[in-house]
């Protein structure tokens, strides 16, 4: 299959060097240059505009987009869909949010372009390991791409799979980051834990080591935490800042709406928060407070 990918970020550059692997034939967009250039290095071809990448395929055509969401997908889209027509398929397999792909999938199908949304998860390993693809649409637009998503997937009967409608994907790939956070944050607690444990100077990359075989919380975040703990064991030089991307808070006020309980996903969320205020007012008010009703010490900066 002949299709067009447009962002060439590191995601998108990877999963067109996978799809190159596999078989099938990539033209590829990006404003930049050198992002390009380097897809050409790698066997594909490259369009310097989106006119040009839309009369590089044949019809009815294929786009798949790997663009950050919000803003920058919108304008990517608004400048596509004039040069589309019906027939034509446009992916989304950037984390949007599934009510701006519910929106999208609206305006594209009036003109009978099928809009399909894949929630993507691997990384900067997908390269290698296969991607895992959470993909909502319609039926026989996904059924077209089936060859696609094989290539992409680990293998070819696993790691991917038609979800339900359009923006189905993209609102699970949502639920799945909010997983995500649950879980790096229990894990760093948990080493924070045995860090503090001076007693015993405890090996963590050893214990890491030993929780990922036969142990019931092993997982391939444990490795990747077992991996970064063998390169850092102290964790120097990185500052106590974790961003978020968007999907965790998305995932909230999901709950929120659904009457959903999550304490565990908010919580981690609230703690990524937490990290990015190195001069607490609220920390200093709880001092404080202290203070005045027991007398207790206040620590001076």
């Amino acid at each position: 299959m002949k299709l067009g990918m447009i962002g060439l970020g590191r995601m998108g550059a990877n999963m067109a060097q996978r799809l190159l692997r596999g078989g099938h034939e990539v033209v590829g967009f990006d404003p930049q240059p050198a992002a390009r250039q380097a897809l050409e290095d790698k066997g594909a071809a490259s369009a310097d505009s989106l006119q040009a990448l839309v009369a590089a395929l044949p019809a009815p055509r294929v786009l798949w987009l790997m663009v950050p969401a919000g803003e920058a997908t919108d304008k990517s889209l608004d400048a596509l869909r004039p040069l589309l027509g019906p027939g034509d398929v446009v992916v989304d397999g950037g984390n949007s949010n599934y009510k701006d792909t519910l929106r999208r999938a609206k305006q594209f199908g009036e003109h009978g372009i099928a809009y399909v949304d894949c929630g993507t998860s691997g990384g900067v390993w997908g390269l290698d390991e296969g991607y895992s693809l959470m993909i909502g649409g319609d039926e026989a637009a996904v059924d077209r791409l089936r060859p696609v998503f094989e290539t992409l997937a680990p293998a070819r009967d696993r790691g991917w799979a038609r979800v339900g409608p359009v923006g189905s994907g993209h609102f699970t790939k949502m639920v799945h980051n909010g997983i995500e956070y649950g879980m790096m944050q229990a894990y760093a607690e948990g080493f924070s834990i045995l860090k503090h444990k001076t007693a015993f100077g405890l090996d963590l990359h050893a214990i890491a080591e030993v929780w990922r075989h036969g142990s019931v919380v092993r997982s391939w975040l444990l490795d990747l935490t077992a991996d970064a703990l063998k390169k850092n064991p102290d964790m120097s030089g990185i500052a106590p800042y974790v961003p978020d991307s968007g999907e965790g808070r998305w995932t909230v006020d999901e709950a929120i709406d659904l009457n959903v309980p999550a304490p565990v996903i908010t919580q981690s969320l609230i703690e990524r928060l937490r990290s990015r205020d190195d001069d607490s007012f609220s920390d200093k008010l709880l001092s404080a407070m202290r203070n005045e009703f027991g007398g207790h010490p206040i620590k001076k900066e």
